[in-house]
C-alpha cells in the first residue's frame, strides 16, 4: 500500500505511555485552546474567516481532547487510567461550556459582517452564532454563572451514571438442570460449581442466550431482574439529580423543556414533535402488536398456563419458540453458522464490496490485546483507520457502541474510529450479527464522513436523530442470502441454505409490532421523564412502559438506572424510530438488489461521505430524489 501523506494517530505501547496519553495530552490540547482564545481576543485585525479557521482549529483541538477521553474512560483495562481520562472528558466539557460563555469570545463573532464568505463559511458563522446563544452567552451575570455550574454537573452526573452501568456486573446462581434449554455450548461454557450450582452474569454473553433459550421461565425472570438493576441503587439519586439539573438549565436559557432544548438542534424541531411522532409511531404499531401479544400469550401459557402476563423476560424467549415451530426457524441452529470469527470477516467483507473499501490489518500498538487493528483502503489510499475492541472484560463498557478516536479533518488527520462490543468468542446469535451490522454502520459513516474542513461536521457529525440511519440501513445486509452465503457458514463448512434465510426474514416480520411498542417504551420514558420530572421514577418508568406496550415490565424493576441512553441521548431516544423511518426509505432505492453498484456509490456518496456538511433532509432528498415518507416504514410494520 503507498503511504499515505497522513499518518494515523501514534497510540502508546505501555501502561505509563497510556497514563500520559489519558492525562497530559488532553491536557496540552486544551492549553492549546486557551490560546486560540486569547489571540481570537487580542487580534482585533482578524478578518471574519481567519476568525472563523481559528474557532475551527480549536474545535479541532477539543475534539481530539474529548474522543480518546471518553474512549479510553470506557474501556482502558487500567482502573487509573479510566479514572484520568473520565476527569478529562470532564474537564473539556467545563471548557466547551466556558467558551460559549465568554463574551468577549461572543463579540469576535456576534456583529461580524459575513459578507464575501463562502457559504459554508456563512454555515459555519451561523452554527457558531447558536452555540453562543444556546450556551447562555446573553443571559445576566448571575445567571450565566448558574448556566455555567449547571453544564459542569451534568457532565459530572453523566459521567457517574455511565460508571456506575460499566462497573455495575451482577450475577445469579441456578442449579445445573436451570439451563434445560441452553445450547450445548454454552452449557459447556458454564460448567457447575461443587455445589451443582451455575454461574450467570448479567453480561450479554450470558444474558442472551438465557433470555431466549432458557425453559426454565425463573431463571429468565432472575437474570433479567438482576440486569434491570445492574446500576440500581447507585443510579436513582444521579437520575433524579440529572433531571432536576437539565430542567433548571432549560429554563434559565428560555426553553420550555429539556426536550426542546435538545431537539431545536435537530430534524424534529421541538419537543411538541416528538409526543406527535411518537404518537403516530404508536398508532402505526397498535395492529399488528395487539394481533402478535395474543399469540404470544397464548405460547407462553401452554409452557406455565398460571402466566397472566407476557414480561418482557419472556418476549424473546416466546418469540423465539413461535418461530421454530410456526415459522420452521430453529434460533439454535441458525446461530451454529455464526461463528464469531466467521461473522468478523463477514462483515468486513459485505462492507468493503458495498462500500469499495479494504481493511488491511496493522499491527499497531492499542489498549486490549483483544483489540484488532485495520486500515481502511481505497485504490490504495489509506482513508483512515478502525479499531475493534469486540468482547467483554471487567472495566469494559459493556453495550455495543461506536467511538471517535481521532476526527479526520482534510489535510490535517485521519478518521479513526472504534468498536466497543461485547461479543461471544464463539457462535453469535443472528441478533448479535445484525448488532455487528448496525455497529460498523456507524464506524464506515465515520470514516468516510470523516473528510472535512469543518471539525463539528467530520464524520457522523449529522443532526443527532439522523445518525442511526445508516446503521439502520446496514442491517439489512445481515438479512441478506447473497450476503450471509458468503460468510455465514457451520463447523463443516456448510453455507446457510438460502431457504432458510427465506424462512428467518418471513419470521423475522412477527414480532415486529410488539418489537415497536417496546422500543416506544424506551422513547417514551427517555422524553416524558424530561419533560414530566416525576418524584417516582420507578412508579413512573413501569407506567411508561406498561401503556407503551403490552409487553409488561418485570415488577419492581429499576430498567431506568441502566438506562444508558439517558446521557447521551437525553429526552430524544425517539431519534431510533426517526431514524428508522428514513432507513426503511432510503432501502427502497437499493430495490431487489443490495449490492447494486450505481445505487451504492450514490449512497456513499449522497449519504455516507459529505458527513454533516450538509442538513440532513438534504441529504436524503439528494439520494431519493425526493422527501423522505412515513409508507415505507408502514410496510414493514405490516410485514411487507
Amino acid at each position: 500500500m503507498p503511504d499515505s501523506p497522513l499518518e494515523p494517530l501514534a497510540l502508546p505501547r505501555d501502561l505509563d505511555g497510556w497514563r500520559v496519553f489519558a492525562d497530559e495530552r488532553p491536557r496540552r490540547l486544551l492549553d492549546d485552546v486557551s490560546a486560540i482564545d486569547a489571540r481570537l481576543v487580542a487580534e482585533t485585525a482578524l478578518t471574519l474567516r481567519e476568525r472563523l479557521a481559528l474557532w475551527n482549529d480549536a474545535d479541532i483541538a477539543l475534539s481530539e481532547a474529548a474522543a480518546p477521553s471518553h474512549l479510553l474512560s470506557e474501556s482502558h483495562p487500567d482502573a487509573g487510567v479510566r479514572d484520568a481520562a473520565e476527569k478529562q472528558a470532564q474537564a473539556v466539557d467545563a471548557v466547551q461550556s466556558r467558551r460559549l460563555l465568554d463574551r468577549a469570545l461572543w463579540n469576535v463573532f456576534a456583529d461580524a459582517d459575513p459578507t464575501g464568505l463562502e457559504p459554508d463559511e456563512r454555515r459555519f458563522l451561523d452554527h457558531v452564532r447558536r452555540d453562543f446563544r444556546r450556551g447562555g452567552v446573553d443571559l445576566a451575570d448571575a445567571e450565566r454563572e448558574r448556566v455555567r455550574e449547571l453544564t459542569e454537573r451534568d457532565t459530572e452526573l453523566s459521567l457517574a451514571f455511565s460508571r456506575h452501568i460499566r462497573d455495575g456486573r451482577r450475577e445469579i446462581r441456578v442449579p445445573a438442570d436451570a439451563l434445560d434449554g441452553l445450547p450445548d455450548d454454552f452449557v459447556a461454557d458454564h460448567p457447575a460449581d461443587a455445589e451443582g450450582m451455575v454461574t450467570l452474569t448479567t453480561e450479554y454473553t450470558d444474558l442472551m442466550p438465557v433470555r431466549e433459550y432458557a425453559r426454565d421461565r425463573s431463571v429468565r425472570h432472575a437474570l433479567v431482574g438482576a440486569y434491570n438493576d445492574l446500576a440500581w441503587p447507585e443510579n436513582e439519586p444521579v437520575l433524579a439529580e440529572l433531571l432536576a439539573v437539565r430542567a433548571e438549565r432549560a429554563a434559565l436559557l428560555g426553553y420550555g423543556d429539556w426536550a426542546d432544548y435538545e431537539t431545536e438542534t435537530r430534524m424534529i424541531g421541538s419537543s411538541a414533535a416528538v409526543a406527535a411522532f411518537l404518537e403516530r409511531v404508536a398508532d402505526a404499531a397498535a395492529p399488528a402488536a395487539a394481533a402478535e401479544y395474543e399469540r404470544v400469550r397464548e405460547r407462553l401459557r401452554r409452557d406455565d398456563p398460571a402466566a397472566d402476563a407476557v414480561t418482557i423476560a419472556d418476549f424473546w424467549y416466546v418469540l423465539s419458540a413461535l418461530k421454530r415451530e410456526e415459522y420452521d426457524v430453529d434460533a439454535q441452529l441458525v446461530r451454529s453458522y455464526f461463528r464469531f470469527d466467521r461473522v468478523l470477516d463477514g462483515v468486513l467483507a459485505t462492507t468493503g464490496r458495498l462500500l469499495d473499501l479494504d481493511y488491511v490489518p496493522v499491527d499497531a500498538p492499542s489498549w486490549h490485546d483483544d483489540v484488532r487493528t485495520y486500515d481502511v483502503v481505497r485504490a490504495g489510499e489509506r482513508l483512515g483507520r478502525i479499531h475493534l475492541d469486540l468482547h467483554p472484560r471487567e472495566g469494559k463498557y459493556n453495550h455495543a457502541a461506536c467511538f471517535g478516536l481521532a476526527p479526520g479533518i482534510v489535510g490535517r488527520t485521519l478518521p479513526e474510529s472504534v468498536l466497543l462490543c461485547n461479543f461471544s468468542r464463539g457462535l453469535l446469535e443472528h441478533d448479535e450479527v445484525v448488532t455487528f451490522f448496525h455497529e460498523f454502520g456507524h464506524l464506515v459513516h465515520d470514516i468516510l464522513g470523516g473528510h472535512q474542513k469543518w471539525a463539528r461536521w467530520t464524520g457522523v457529525a449529522t443532526e443527532w436523530d439522523f445518525v442511526e440511519a445508516p446503521s439502520q440501513l446496514l442491517e439489512e445486509w445481515a438479512w441478506d442470502a447473497e450476503a450471509l452465503a458468503a460468510f455465514a457458514q457451520n463447523d463443516a463448512g456448510e453455507a446457510i441454505p438460502a431457504d432458510l434465510v427465506a424462512r428467518m426474514r418471513t419470521a423475522d416480520a412477527f414480532g415486529r409490532g410488539l418489537e415497536v411498542t417496546r422500543q416506544l417504551g424506551h422513547a417514551t420514558t427517555s422524553y416524558r421523564l424530561h419533560v414530566e420530572r416525576p418524584t417516582d421514577l420507578r412508579a413512573a418508568v413501569d407506567g411508561y412502559y406498561r401503556a407503551a406496550s403490552p409487553v409488561a415490565p418485570l415488577d419492581g424493576s429499576h430498567s431506568y438506572a441502566g438506562f444508558g441512553h439517558l446521557t447521551g441521548y437525553g429526552a430524544c431516544y425517539y431519534t431510533y424510530q426517526w431514524s428508522l423511518v428514513i432507513a426503511r426509505d432510503l432501502l427502497s432505492a437499493f430495490d431487489d438488489d443490495l449490492f447494486d453498484a450505481g445505487t451504492a456509490l450514490r449512497y456513499r456518496r449522497e449519504i455516507l461521505e459529505p458527513g454533516g456538511t450538509r442538513d440532513a433532509r438534504d441529504l436524503v432528498e439528494a439520494f431519493l430524489g425526493r422527501e423522505s415518507a412515513f409508507d415505507a416504514y408502514r410496510d414493514w410494520l405490516a410485514g411487507a
